[in-house]
Order: structure tokens, then C-alpha cells, then sequence
């Protein structure tokens, strides 16, 4: 008699990311305070590591890679990081941490870790990307955002937006801020940070994001040359239909096609899926946990360098065709 394999248990990464000075360190001392039952992998870009120091604190288990930034040294540094956590975490009955967070450089594009976290075969079959979070300043983030293009991929790929320092921002600096966050990433939480306190529920909220969104929504960024539109499907969405259209999407438009990211619903599964794409990427969909308040309506959200002329009539005409 034949057994079939116990599944394997996934652990939650939970990625940080965020321009220098935007309080990302702040905000994960917030964040190791609600949960503690974490381990954190700092990066930073100095030889000395100063963020490990703000969080002695806390007596979570807590790897630093310094003298460089994720993006330079990821596969060399990031992976053997990420197995020895979970080697540690299968030799102990009594699980030593619940969830891994991850604080990039603050001037790294968080994109090299998505890679290794998704397409990684034997990470991905251990770990669970559960999000995105970006932190930027409400005082200095604007400016950031135009002189710095790392800033504006940490945006892009956020699923929520910590606004820090709102506290000590005029109305104006904030408002200028929030329509620039609109346009880069108009699908993810923008959540206001006083005094650093936030509720981590909020924050992790990510399926959230999708909801608000409208098929009209379109944001123009004529500064950067980016051009978004969001989809919303009040049918089901197939995820074999979908992954078929949105390949045949990242192949036409290539490098122009810079994200894509979105919830949708899926008649195989009583719960969301999260899907996300970078420049000649598809990931597999992450599985999102049910919620009463779900309206089951999917939605997608398209980044373009360059005009999105078209590309609500290739995905419409596509998945038309399975219907």
C-alpha cells in the first residue's frame, strides 16, 4: 500500500524594502514587537552592521549580510542563508521562528530577491513569498522618487507602502506623495506611519490592495516614461488561461511589459490567488487565504515603459477565447 508524501510546509518570507532614511529598520522593530516568533536577515550596504545593533532587543534569530546590496550578492550570499534557516528550522521539534523577514540595502531594487525566492527550485518548494513592504518618508520621499531609480522599483514592486514621518510632513508633501505612490504602484496599501506605530495587520493586509481598484484606472507618468492600467473581471478567472495569456503578453511587449501583479479567482479554488510578473517573468501564483469580505472580482494590474495602447484588447481578446 502506497502512501502519498507528506506535504511539505511552507515558511512565509516577508520582504522590507525601502529608500535610506525611510525608517525601515524603525518599522521592523514595530514589526518583530506584534511578531516576534520571526527571523530576520538583514542587508547593508556598509561593512559595519548598524541596523543589527537597533534590534538587539529582540531576541529573534537574525543573519546580516553587509559590505554590499542584495542585488549585487543575492545567489552568492542570500541562498545559503535562506537553506541554513530552514535547516535549522526541520532539525528542531520546537520551531524556532514562524515567518522570515527580509530588510534589504536601502539602495536595493528588491527584484533580485523576488527572483530567488520564486524561480529558486529548492527555496520555492520550502518558502512562501507572503509580500512586499516599501517604507518611504513623507518629508524626503518625492525627491527621492525623482532622483533615485532604485526608489521608484521599491515602489513598483511594493504590495504595501508604510508613508513614514507623517507626523512631521506639511499636507502638501503628503498629498504631492501620495499621487506620485498612485501613479507607480496604484494597487498597493498606502498606509500612514506616526511615530513609527503601525498595526501589522493592516500592513499585511495584502490581498486588500486589489479591492478598490477599477478597470477606468489608468495613471499616466509622463516624468518616467510609465503608463499603467488596471483590468477587473467580474466572472472567474482560470489560472491555466491566464498564465497562457499573460506568456504570450510578457513575449509581445518584452521589456516594455515591467510588472504585472493582481488577485484573481479562480473557479479550481476556494480562495484567491496572487499573481505576479517582472520583465520576462511569469511566477507561479502564491495562494492568498479566504476572507468573508472577498467580492470575488479579479484584478490586474499592468506597468508599461511606454504606452499601454492595446494591451487591454490582447488580454480581452485572449481570454475570450476560452470562454
Amino acid at each position: 500500500m502506497k502512501f502519498a508524501p507528506k506535504p511539505i510546509q511552507k515558511i512565509p518570507i516577508l520582504i522590507l524594502t525601502g529608500f535610506l532614511g525611510s525608517g525601515k529598520t524603525t518599522l521592523l522593530n514595530r514589526i518583530l514587537t506584534q511578531a516576534p516568533r520571526s527571523a530576520v536577515i538583514i542587508n547593508e550596504f556598509g561593512t559595519t552592521p548598524i541596523d543589527q545593533q537597533l534590534l538587539r532587543e529582540h531576541n529573534v534569530p537574525l543573519s546580516t549580510l553587509s559590505g554590499g546590496c542584495l542585488c549585487c550578492q543575492v545567489r552568492g550570499a542570500l541562498m545559503p542563508v535562506l537553506k541554513n534557516l530552514r535547516m535549522s528550522w526541520e532539525g528542531n521539534n520546537e520551531k524556532p521562528f514562524d515567518r522570515i523577514i527580509i530588510e534589504t540595502s536601502g539602495v536595493a531594487n528588491p527584484e533580485p530577491v523576488l527572483d530567488v525566492v520564486l524561480k529558486q527550485n529548492w527555496l520555492s518548494k520550502r518558502y512562501n513569498l507572503q509580500g512586499v513592504i516599501a517604507t518611504i518618508s513623507a518629508l524626503t520621499g518625492a525627491d527621492t522618487l525623482s532622483r533615485y531609480p532604485d526608489a521608484q522599483a521599491q515602489i513598483a514592486w511594493a504590495d504595501s507602502i508604510a508613508i513614514t514621518h507623517t507626523d512631521l510632513a506639511s499636507p502638501e508633501q503628503i498629498q504631492h506623495l501620495e499621487a506620485r505612490l498612485g501613479e507607480l504602484s496604484p494597487a498597493a496599501n498606502r498606509i500612514h506611519v506616526i511615530n513609527g506605530d503601525i498595526e501589522l495587520g493592516r500592513l499585511l493586509d495584502f490581498s486588500a490592495q486589489y479591492r478598490h481598484l477599477r478597470t477606468e484606472n489608468k495613471a499616466d507618468l509622463p516624468d518616467h516614461g510609465f503608463n499603467s492600467i488596471t483590468l477587473q473581471f467580474g466572472h472567474p478567472v482560470a489560472w491555466q488561461h491566464l498564465e497562457s495569456v499573460l506568456l504570450k503578453l510578457i513575449e509581445k511587449y518584452d521589456d516594455r511589459l515591467v510588472r504585472v501583479k493582481g488577485l484573481i479567482f479562480d473557479p479550481d479554488f476556494d480562495h484567491p490567488l496572487l499573481v505576479q510578473g517582472s520583465v520576462g517573468i511569469l511566477y507561479p501564483p502564491a495562494h492568498l487565504p479566504a476572507r468573508e469580505s472577498d467580492d470575488f472580482i479579479s484584478r490586474l494590474v499592468f506597468i508599461m515603459a511606454g504606452a499601454v495602447n492595446g494591451l487591454e484588447e490582447d488580454v480581452l481578446s485572449q481570454l475570450s477565447q476560452f470562454s
